[in-house]
């Protein structure tokens, strides 16, 4: 008898929650934010450079019928992903405005700052071995100056001492 009970309370449980979900997928609007995650994934195609959430509908028609098709595809039950593998299909990955996270748009948008990244630790080690280079001649030329500076210095003072031992 209790199982009779349990299961009767359960099958309202399911009615009374697809009642719940029929009621919230009917109100879906161009406000709500089911609506603007759907809408903002796909670029406007009349050339704003917006996606479909942020295009103005008083300039552009081609966002007005595209926002009513997603409000309808959203009412009959449509989630997010299924309307973008539909689009996806029709008009190809142009559509979005981000890639898809695998393959070719993957490698595509994460190539050229690995690219950058290799060529700036090339640089760096350039100009590393540049200066320890440059530094190492210096080094070679100071000592020579060094040592010039000291015969030099040595002429000079066995010079003075000379002309003292004259004049002293």
């Amino acid at each position: 008898m209790k199982n009779k009970i349990y299961i009767g309370l359960l099958l309202i449980a399911f009615i009374f929650q697809g009642s719940i979900l029929q009621v919230e997928a009917s109100q879906i609007n161009y406000k709500s934010a089911e609506f603007k995650a759907v809408a903002s994934q796909f670029a406007c195609t009349c050339g704003c450079g917006q996606d479909h959430y942020e295009c103005d509908p008083n300039t552009c028609n081609l966002t007005t019928e595209f926002k009513k098709d997603l409000v309808e595809m959203m009412n009959k039950g449509w989630d997010k992903d299924k309307i973008r593998k539909y689009y996806v299909n029709i008009y190809g990955e142009e559509i979005l405005t981000s890639p898809e996270k695998s393959g070719f748009s993957l490698m595509a948008w994460v190539l050229p700052f690995v690219v950058l990244g290799a060529a700036a630790a090339a640089l760096f080690i350039i100009i590393r071995k540049w200066v320890k280079k440059r530094g190492a001649e210096e080094e070679v030329v100071t000592e020579y100056e060094n040592t010039e500076d000291e015969v030099e210095g040595e002429i000079l003072s066995s010079m003075i001492d000379e002309e003292r031992k004259k004049y002293l």
